[in-house]
């Protein structure tokens, strides 16, 4: 092989490659900005304040101080389901849906739909204060106001409270996150994880933005935690953490929720929705003047290509960017190119270093 038929095989086969003082590089797609799109009452919520908000598909569920409104078609419209239908309040702090049922956490209980909201049953969870419900098939995870309890029959009856006593930092449980045979459980008193199912805890404090910590969300071995000082992320599994707040981008240090797929973060502050696009490092930040409904944003979920934001006024959605394929440049073009670039090489032969005969 000639010193030219190498470099031009090692230029064609880099994806960046710098030949004789000029760069070849590959585009690079940009995201475009979010705009968003709010729904309240007039679209059928049950409340403009949304406490909480999960979604699978075009289905999307939203807990509201009016009830729990569900959407079929994609948060376009809501049907909103009360204490006419069993709920045991119409305050709704939290829900999940696993398979075909829905569990929903309300003050009195633990609120389970097996029929898409139409009716409820009502079971305690050893607290009347029910702040925050999570489900892995017939294991369901019950966040109080007095400790973690669990069932293991779908809902049907749950242990008495875990509290401080089996571990946990503090015994109002806001968030529960639970994967394998790990629990994690957001409290007042710091982030505390489970390693046995959810019997016995060790409480992790160190690097939290605050020890109040009001969401947790878990992918792999990085642990979201958002607490009131901060977005604090760990990459050991919750161990230790590192703290992110406004100078990184956050819309505020009170931070709600948080939702994470791939290096995508999207995190519900009290100052708008922020959203990091390199793990969390860095955010940009979305207020009412993107289309929000309120710049206080109790929490956040992703499912397909459509964010959906639970604020103060209303649910507010938007479509994230989907990227279109890179330029494929035509067989004259490169044809052209290549061209172009053999003559520059033979003129700079020059400044080329010598090459390896093949």
């Amino acid at each position: 092989m000639t010193r030219l038929g190498a470099i031009f095989r090692a230029s064609a086969l880099a994806s960046t490659a710098v030949v004789i003082g000029f760069t070849v590089a590959t585009p690079v797609a940009r995201a475009a900005p979010l705009t968003f799109t709010n729904k309240t009452t007039t679209n059928g919520l049950g409340n403009n304040s949304v406490e909480a908000i999960y979604a699978i598909g075009s289905t999307v569920y939203a807990g509201t101080v009016g009830g729990l409104s569900i959407s079929t078609n994609g948060g376009s419209s809501f049907t909103n389901y009360t204490t006419t239908n069993g709920l045991s309040s119409n305050n709704v702090k939290g829900v999940y849906v696993s398979a075909s049922t829905i569990y929903v956490a309300a003050p009195f209980g633990v609120n389970i739909s097996t029929n898409g909201g139409s009716s409820f049953t009502i079971t305690n969870a050893g607290n009347t204060n029910v702040i925050s419900v999570f489900a892995s098939g017939n294991t369901v995870y019950a966040g109080t106001g007095g400790g973690l309890s669990i069932s293991t029959n779908g809902g049907s009856s749950f242990t008495t409270p875990y509290t401080t006593t089996n571990g946990l930092g503090g015994n109002v449980v806001n968030s529960i996150y639970a994967t394998g045979g790990n629990v994690y459980a957001a409290t007042d008193g710091g982030l505390s994880i489970s390693t046995n199912g959810g019997s016995s805890y060790t409480n992790y404090t160190t690097g939290l933005g605050s020890n109040f910590v009001y969401g947790v969300y878990v992918s792999g071995s990085t642990v979201y935690a958002a607490t009131s000082g901060g977005l604090s992320i760990s990459t050991n599994g919750g161990t230790s953490y590192t703290n992110y707040t406004t100078s990184s981008g956050l819309g505020s240090n009170n931070v709600r929720g948080v939702y994470a797929s791939g290096n995508s973060v999207y995190v519900a502050t009290a100052g708008g929705l922020s959203v990091s696009t390199n793990g969390g490092t860095s955010y940009t930040n979305y207020t009412t003047a993107d289309g929000l409904g309120n710049n206080f944003v109790r929490g956040v979920y992703a499912s397909g290509n459509t964010i959906y934001a639970a604020t103060d006024g209303g649910v507010s959605l938007a479509q994230l960017p989907v990227p279109g394929p890179l330029p494929v440049m035509g067989a004259g073009a490169a044809f052209g190119w290549s061209r172009r670039l053999r003559r520059r090489l033979r003129r700079n032969t020059c400044a080329v270093a010598p090459v390896s005969q093949a």
